[in-house]
C-alpha cells in the first residue's frame, strides 16, 4: 500500500485486530521512508445482488445508502455505531444468504426495520413513518400498537 502522505511504496504493518466481529481487520502501518503512521481497514468483497426499486429499475446494492437511511433513523438517540455497525453487516449477510442475482428494494427496507426493532423503538418509529408512508396518525397508532404487543 502506497504512503497516504510521501506516496512512499514501502510501509509496514505494526498492528493488525480483528473489528465488526471479525467481519475487517484494523490495520495500523507505518510508512518506512517518512515514518508517518496510518490505519487501514480490510474486508472481504462479496459480491451483493442487485437491487430492484419499486419502479422496476435495477441498481447496484449500496452499502452507503443503507447506512445513511439507518444513521438518519437513530440520530440524537442512543445507539453507538458499532451497533449499527453491526446490523448493516447482519442485512449484508441476510441478503447474501438468499443466493439471489437481485432482490426487491421492500426486502432491503424490511430487513432494516427488523434491525431498528431490536436497537431503538424510537428509531423504528422515524424509519417505518417514511418507509410505509404513513398519511394519519391513526397509522402512527398502530405502529406503535404492534410494538407494545
Amino acid at each position: 500500500m502506497h504512503c497516504p502522505f510521501c506516496s512512499a511504496i514501502d510501509t509496514k504493518v505494526i498492528d493488525s485486530r480483528l473489528v465488526a466481529d471479525g467481519h475487517q481487520v484494523r490495520r495500523r502501518r507505518e510508512c518506512v521512508k517518512c515514518h508517518e503512521r496510518y490505519t487501514t481497514f480490510e474486508g472481504a468483497e462479496l459480491v451483493m445482488p442487485r437491487v430492484v426499486k419499486q419502479d422496476g429499475s435495477r441498481q447496484p446494492f449500496d452499502e452507503e445508502k443503507l447506512r445513511a437511511g439507518m444513521l438518519r433513523s437513530v440520530e440524537k438517540r442512543p445507539v453507538s455505531m458499532d451497533q449499527i455497525e453491526k446490523s448493516i453487516t447482519q442485512i449484508k449477510s441476510t441478503l447474501r444468504a438468499t443466493g439471489e442475482r437481485e432482490i426487491n428494494s421492500q426486502m432491503i427496507g424490511n430487513l432494516m426495520m427488523d434491525q431498528l426493532v431490536d436497537l431503538d423503538k424510537v428509531a423504528y418509529i422515524r424509519f417505518a413513518s417514511v418507509y410505509r408512508a404513513f398519511e394519519d396518525v391513526s397509522e402512527f397508532g398502530d405502529a406503535i400498537a404492534k410494538l407494545q404487543k
